[in-house]
C-alpha cells in the first residue's frame, strides 16, 4: 500500500493567520489554483481510493487533486483538524490581548505541553485519533496493493505520522506541512515508512501563511 497524506489548500482564514478547527472555511481562489498545481503533478498517480476529513477545506482539495477520476471517497472524522474551541477563528495577536499568549505558543514550541484551547483539544489527542485511523487502514488486506489520498490537516498530518517520524518528540518536523504539501507513506505488511516528506509543487512563495505563531 501506498498511502499520499496532503495538506488541504489555502483558504482565506490560513492567509490572514486565523486558527481554523471545526470552523468549515472553503478554499481561496488562491487555494483552488495551489491545489490544481499539485493535481497536475500526481495525475499519473493510479489512486484506488480516498480518505477525506469532513471539512469543506479538505473536500474541495481531494476534488481537485482527483479531478476527473471516479474512485470512492470517504470522509473520516479521525483525521480532522485540531479542534480549537472558543480559540477558533481567532488569530495570534487576538489570543494575545486575552492574556494567553503563553500557553499559545506552547502549541508551537512544546506541542506535548499545550494543554488545548478552551473546549479543545490536545496534540496527544490528535495523534491517539490519527494513529487509530492509520492503524484500520493499512490494516485492511483488502487494500494491500492500492495506492490511497488522504486529505487531512497540518496539526492532524502531523499527528498522523508522528510515530513514524525518526524523531517523535519533534512534533512539528520544524514546521507546519505548507498547503497541499504531499508526504507518502508506504506500507509493506506491519512495515511503515515515510518514501517522500512535505514535497510541494509549486514556487514556495506563492504561500502567504505558514500557519506560524507571531513572536
Amino acid at each position: 500500500m501506498q498511502i499520499y497524506f496532503v495538506r488541504h489548500s489555502e483558504t482565506q482564514w490560513n492567509a490572514l493567520g486565523r486558527l481554523q478547527g471545526e470552523s468549515d472555511v472553503p478554499l481561496s481562489e488562491q487555494g483552488k489554483k495551489l491545489a490544481d498545481i499539485t493535481g497536475a503533478a500526481l495525475e499519473n498517480v493510479p489512486f484506488d481510493i480516498a480518505y477525506v476529513s469532513p471539512y469543506i477545506r479538505a473536500r474541495q482539495t481531494a476534488a481537485h487533486l482527483l479531478r476527473r477520476r471516479q474512485i470512492p471517497v470517504f470522509e473520516d472524522e479521525r483525521i480532522r483538524e485540531i479542534t480549537w474551541g472558543k480559540w477558533d477563528g481567532l488569530t495570534a495577536k487576538e489570543i494575545e490581548k486575552m492574556g494567553k499568549k503563553e500557553e499559545y505558543q506552547l502549541f508551537y514550541t512544546d506541542p506535548f505541553r499545550f494543554q488545548g484551547a478552551p473546549d479543545g483539544e490536545t496534540i496527544r489527542q490528535v495523534c491517539q485519533r490519527g494513529r487509530e485511523f492509520l492503524d484500520d487502514l493499512t490494516g485492511r488486506k483488502d487494500l494491500s496493493e492500492s495506492t490511497v489520498l488522504v486529505v487531512t490537516h497540518g496539526c492532524a498530518v502531523r499527528g498522523i505520522l508522528n510515530h513514524l517520524y525518526e524523531d517523535p518528540k519533534n512534533f512539528w518536523q520544524e514546521g507546519v506541512p505548507p498547503n497541499c504539501a504531499v508526504t507518502v507513506v508506504e506500507a509493506k505488511g506491519e512495515t511503515l515508512k515515510i518514501i517522500e516528506k512535505d514535497q510541494i509543487f509549486y514556487d514556495p512563495s506563492q504561500i502567504r501563511n505558514h500557519y506560524v505563531p507571531e513572536p
